[in-house]
């Protein structure tokens, strides 16, 4: 196993090579001077050039690269020039707050799909089914930003039930973390519906209610667990796709997270901050992949990781 997971993380730092190397041509051959952003549009040609030496930006691109690949190394990814801190400080200080949004969504989202999921599965045909596979089509459908619009309008504005902005209170984290749930939920729950109705016709299961066991008894100990491995799967495949529902939903809801980081920052052509982000989403991403394997061989002994 520990084998299995060295391999794993040396892939990860391959990934997140590749990563930071594609951040750093694309930021650079992106439209925008970050050096007449900074300086304003009154900025003379002396202070231009001057700024942009300071900045390195004179240099030759392969000569940037290889000065980056060597300070990456040593996660130094240099200061922000618009915020005058060591870029990489500014995204782990925000990196927490986005946690907390993903890590909340990603509960509610597996909970919920898990039990529409099993209801829908453990009568295939029904009317719970038919309802729980309609909703979840919807839900897929529904563009992430229109979704947090609507709970804004209902349960901000019409309701005033919750606020529709900012943080600090658990009132402020219910509806962003909803808002990147539910996209989530419907995923979770066809996935967990499919995954149930083919066990249901594993031999195993008739066996299990040949023995008196009840529907119920059936789904929940017997069913559940060989349910949840594709759930296990897509969870760990979908923390990227929630990183880029992250910087939808922050922007919307004015949540103080690396999403809204990387907005402000791509927006005002901050190159260090930008590619200290991306390497961190990258790390984040890779873990939770590895972390998803290891639970998938958990949750059936007969799977082996390959090289274990």
């Amino acid at each position: 196993m520990i084998r299995v997971v060295v391999k794993r993380l040396l892939i990860g730092v391959l990934v997140m090579w590749g990563a930071a190397s594609l951040i750093f041509l694309i930021v650079r051959v992106a439209p925008g001077d970050p050096v007449s952003i900074l300086l304003g549009p009154d900025a003379t040609q002396d202070q231009i050039k001057e700024l942009s030496a300071s900045l390195g930006l004179e240099r030759p691109l392969a000569v940037q690269y290889v000065d980056y690949l060597a300070h990456v190394v040593r996660l130094d990814f240099g200061d922000s020039y618009r915020l005058g801190h060591p870029a990489m400080a500014e995204v782990l200080e925000r990196l927490p707050v986005t946690a907390e949004l993903m890590l909340a969504s990603t509960l509610i989202a597996v909970v919920l799909g898990l039990i529409l999921g099993l209801l829908a599965g453990g009568r295939p045909g029904s009317v719970v089914d038919r309802v729980v596979s309609a909703a979840a089509i919807a839900l897929q459908s529904f563009p992430t930003f229109w979704i947090g619009i609507m709970l804004i309008l209902v349960f901000a504005l019409a309701l005033r039930l919750l606020p529709s902005a900012g943080s600090g209170t658990p009132q402020h984290l219910i509806l962003p973390a909803i808002t990147m749930a539910l996209p989530f939920t419907a995923i979770v729950a066809r996935l967990t519906r499919t995954s149930v109705v083919e066990t249901l016709r594993e031999p195993y299961i008739q066996t299990a209610k040949s023995k008196g066991l009840t529907d119920r008894q059936v789904l929940l100990g017997h069913a559940l667990r060989n349910s949840l491995l594709p759930v296990v799967t897509i969870v760990g495949l979908h923390m990227g796709g929630l990183m880029g529902g992250a910087v939808i939903v922050e922007n919307v809801f004015a949540w103080p997270g690396l999403g809204s980081l990387v907005v402000d920052s791509v927006t005002n052509r901050d190159y260090e901050v930008v590619q200290a982000a991306t390497f961190v989403i990258a790390g984040v991403v890779m873990l939770f992949n590895l972390a998803a394997d290891l639970v998938y061989s958990q949750l059936d002994p007969r799977i082996r990781l390959e090289g274990s």
